[in-house]
């Protein structure tokens, strides 16, 4: 018998859907510059008080402050054995609401998202959401584990749920093109992070990887033909009408087919279906979600519409991030950006994991997951600045040290609360003209 959605699953349909997915996403990037660089935060429509940058830089107080060890969920995925001894009907269920599992309050944030926005206004509700986030945080055990979130994350970069069957398909096609390259890298992946190695196995790493990898595979062949097509289609044409055909002109055109994909996030033929470092991108998906069929939607779709330029060719969106963290650096912190040129040391040599993988490479996880609630909720172009923000914190280390290349080796502990306050008062700084390159930079 098929069972019907939840009154919870439609609200979090309704608040994830948009007539114009893409034309949001761009508005949503773009709005978060005037939002961030703004002196007060934008009101939501709950008529909260803005958070400033001095109130940024005091703890956030939640609804529910009180963060117990009591709830531990099962792994995310079908390797684990073991499940949760059931309820017995003489225990007496508490009276109080408690949605997010850790027997307290449900607080604002995740009430809002179950409930859905007031009177279905979508484009509201998406506000408050991201206004609570950097107001807030999301509720969390010490572990990093929240009731939610992947919920909040398929909202905020608007992911339709995707069926078990379909990614079953992908599983059963068997090992895809880049298998070997996958197998790799999976066993390296966060190896130090007792959280990581606890919920999540390395199967269902190579599962997920490798059904994306299929995925982009088939995208690919799928690009390819219809370029072929294109060609033989408008060379068929320029010979009927007995027009030499023009080099330059085919140059052109192909061109702007190349940009005009990219700009929508499309996969094109010379993208990759694997390339290092996406392991680790695919790991903090894995961990939040309740399930391997969630990771995979989150991470197919983030790749594909909000980092394609990471994948493509010789990930050549990961390094015009690069450049740009330089750049802004200049502007930010132009005595440290001129220590570090002087030591001949760009960006190029030591910021590349961290913006490959959205800083999921700097540990620990929890904060990792924070931090991402905050690039989900304003834009993940933003990854650069937090880079930079990561930076200036170890400012006064690195001048007051003549090899600064052994101190960039890795960076000190993610404190996300902190790098998104930097963040927010780094955007203020940065021009709108560089702040759009950041927008564009990984399509």
């Amino acid at each position: 018998m098929t069972s019907q959605p939840t009154q919870a699953q439609l609200n979090l349909a309704a608040l994830a859907e948009s007539p114009s997915p893409r034309t949001m996403r761009s508005l949503r990037k773009i709005q978060s510059h005037q939002l961030l660089s703004s002196t007060q935060l934008s009101q939501p429509p709950s008529a909260r008080t803005s958070a400033g940058p001095d109130e940024l830089s005091q703890p956030a107080q939640l609804d529910s402050p009180v963060r117990l060890r009591t709830h531990r969920r099962a792994r995310s995925n079908s390797d684990a054995a073991s499940r949760e001894p059931p309820i017995l009907g003489t225990q007496r269920r508490s009276g109080r609401k408690t949605g997010s599992g850790f027997g307290i309050k449900r607080s604002v944030l995740e009430t809002l998202l179950r409930d859905g926005p007031q009177q279905g206004n979508v484009r509201e509700g998406l506000q408050e959401l991201r206004y609570l986030i950097l107001s807030t945080r999301v509720e969390a055990d010490a572990d990093g584990m929240s009731a939610y979130r992947v919920y909040l994350w398929l909202a905020l970069l608007d992911i339709p749920p995707v069926p078990t069957d379909e990614y079953l398909a992908l599983i059963h096609r068997g090992r895809s093109p880049a298998y070997t390259k996958i197998r790799n890298d999976t066993f390296r992946t966060l190896a130090t992070d007792p959280l990581f190695k606890r919920r999540v196995t390395e199967a269902s790493l190579i599962r997920l990887l490798n059904a994306v990898a299929w995925k982009l595979h088939d995208a690919k062949n799928k690009n390819r033909v219809k370029s072929r097509s294109s060609t033989s289609r408008r060379r068929d044409i320029e010979f009927l009408i007995n027009t030499p055909p023009s080099i330059a002109e085919e140059e052109s055109d192909l061109e702007r087919t190349i940009s005009s994909n990219n700009r929508s996030g499309t996969i094109t033929s010379d993208s990759a279906i694997y390339v290092q470092g996406m392991n680790v991108l695919c790991a903090p998906f894995l961990y939040a979600a309740r399930s391997e069929v969630e990771a995979f939607a989150l991470f197919h779709s983030f790749v594909i519409r909000e980092c394609p330029g990471y994948i493509r060719g010789a990930m050549d969106g990961v390094h015009r991030g690069l450049r740009l963290v330089d750049r802004c650096l200049e502007i930010v912190e132009p005595k440290l950006a001129a220590y570090l040129f002087s030591k001949g040391m760009q960006a190029e040599l030591y910021a590349f994991p961290s913006v490959l993988t959205m800083c999921a490479c700097t540990p620990p996880l929890p904060e990792v997951l924070h931090l991402w609630d905050f690039l989900f909720a304003y834009g993940p172009h933003l990854n650069i600045l937090c880079i930079v923000a990561q930076l200036i914190r170890m400012r006064d280390t690195i001048l007051e040290s003549p090899s600064p290349n052994k101190i960039l080796r890795s960076f000190p502990p993610l404190d996300a609360k902190e790098i998104i306050a930097l963040t927010v008062l780094i955007v203020r700084k940065i021009p709108e003209p560089l702040y759009a390159e950041l927008i564009d930079h990984a399509k």
